[in-house]
């Protein structure tokens, strides 16, 4: 069984449509998903952050990966902080890091340059991009 660090880089995003119907500001932050593990981002407030948010951060989880096949995929749930009803969600990116994952176990290292990545809605609807790196290394782990 080979073990490794997954490292997301959640740059920022463009193009993401207002929740908030009364006129409030739209406060996105995102949910990112790898199996069992989520981390969540810094929500983003202030004049431009709703349709644009910038984060500038940096997410580390702990692969395992058994032999025979298995989903290798980082899902990005945007969300619209709300502070007095259930947050709103915004969208979603699914970025599949198999080929990640699979070049750090044959090289050390494995990466997948900051790149665009659509955001859809539950039922497929574009509705904007999010710029996501991603890095897997087997460095410093003990068995």
């Amino acid at each position: 069984m080979g073990k490794g660090i997954l490292e997301v880089q959640l740059i920022d995003a463009k193009g993401l449509a207002s929740t908030d119907f009364l006129g409030g500001d739209t406060d996105p932050y995102v949910l990112i998903q790898y199996r069992s593990q989520e981390r969540k981002s810094s929500i983003c407030r202030g004049a431009g952050q709703g349709s644009n948010p910038s984060w500038n951060e940096t997410f580390k989880f702990v692969v395992h990966s058994p032999s025979g096949e298995h989903q290798h995929k980082l899902i990005l749930k945007l969300m619209d902080h709300d502070t007095f009803t259930a947050d709103d969600f915004m969208g979603e990116a699914t970025i599949n890091v198999m080929d990640v994952i699979a070049l750090g176990m044959e090289n050390g290292i494995g990466e997948l340059r900051p790149c665009k990545h659509r955001v859809v809605l539950a039922d497929g609807t574009y509705c904007g991009e999010i710029r996501v790196g991603v890095k897997f290394t087997t460095e410093g782990l003990e068995d």
